[in-house]
């Protein structure tokens, strides 16, 4: 499969190495400036465990690219998705399969509007990256799983989309993912995992944002380890109430990490926010509300609000 990589930053080019590490067919849609940096330094991702080098990564501009591709991963901010999307539409045919690994639920409808339901995958991805000032990736823990599959069946974001006449497709992908060196697994119920990881980070980025501190400290103050449960209790709410409940043991799984006594834990968006960069506000924690007062105009959500307000204040702020 020609496997097209939409950028090469902590979370896109960290999964497009190790596939091309792997011997895949892997080029990576850059800016020049990242373009020219990787044809001088190559592309670097520097693990836990060791340093991975792809000397020379397959590199293509928006304006040269030329489709279509059997595969594009795209992995970019929410806030940049209008922008990549229409710089990836060349590359899209009618065989060409999406897999998007942004969290939350607006980018599907937004892919869709632009490729069709019949082209875009679910897919979730766990991975802590960023990109160091010598444009190396740094992977920081030993998370790196991909989770992918079909929407059909689940229910779509806004209902149940057709694969496009591609039975084989799974398939194809699955055998792309095999013997790389990251967790990859196809799922049945991608919308469901998506769902339950999106109502945790939800609750995540809401509760340590607004509190700028880390888990550990939040739950350590009076009323915190409750001001934590609250928040993910009506994530979880909303994601019932849309049709994907998250199971019991995931869930559980949730409010004990958001109530860890001496986490660390912090969402990148709050590391984002400390460094007075962009957020991804309004995809993470003001579509959950959206989906939560549409399906009850009356719901309160004051936890969720609460953070959103000061997330949108904070937005203003920066403006």
């Amino acid at each position: 499969m020609r496997v097209l990589v939409v950028g090469a930053g902590a979370t896109g080019g960290y999964f497009g190495a190790r596939l091309a590490e792997a011997g895949r067919d892997v080029t990576f849609l850059v800016r020049p400036a990242r373009a020219a940096r990787l044809a001088a330094d190559g592309l670097v991702v520097r693990n836990p465990d060791g340093v991975l080098r792809i000397p020379s990564p397959r590199t293509v501009t928006a304006d040269a690219l030329a489709g279509p591709y059997d595969l594009v991963l795209l992995s970019c901010k929410a806030y940049d998705l209008a922008d990549a999307v229409e710089a990836v539409a060349p590359a899209v045919g009618p065989e060409t399969a999406v897999l998007p690994v942004l969290n939350g639920m607006a980018h599907l409808d937004l892919l869709d509007a632009r490729f069709g339901p019949g082209r875009v995958l679910g897919g979730s991805c766990a991975i802590a990256g960023t990109v160091n000032e010598a444009g190396e990736i740094v992977r920081m823990t030993d998370l790196h799983s991909l989770t992918f599959g079909e929407r059909a069946g689940s229910g779509g974001s806004g209902g149940t989309p057709d694969t496009g006449g591609a039975p084989d497709r799974m398939a194809a992908v699955t055998a792309l993912m095999q013997g790389v060196a990251f967790q990859a697994r196809p799922s049945d119920r991608i919308l469901l995992e998506m769902w339950e990881k999106w109502v945790f980070l939800a609750a995540l980025a809401a509760g340590t944002c607004l509190m700028r501190a880390s888990v550990g400290d939040i739950v350590a103050a009076p009323g915190g380890r409750e001001w934590m449960l609250g928040l993910f209790e009506e994530g979880r709410a909303i994601a019932a109430a849309a049709g994907h409940a998250p199971r019991e043991k995931v869930a559980q799984n949730g409010r004990a990490m958001l109530t860890a006594e001496g986490s660390p834990a912090t969402a990148s968006m709050m590391r984002d926010l400390s460094a007075g960069n962009r957020i991804e506000a309004d995809h993470v924690v003001g579509d959950l509300i959206r989906r939560g007062r549409a399906g009850d105009p009356e719901a309160a959500l004051p936890h969720l609000t609460t953070a959103y307000i000061h997330l949108k204040a904070y937005e203003a702020r920066r403006a």
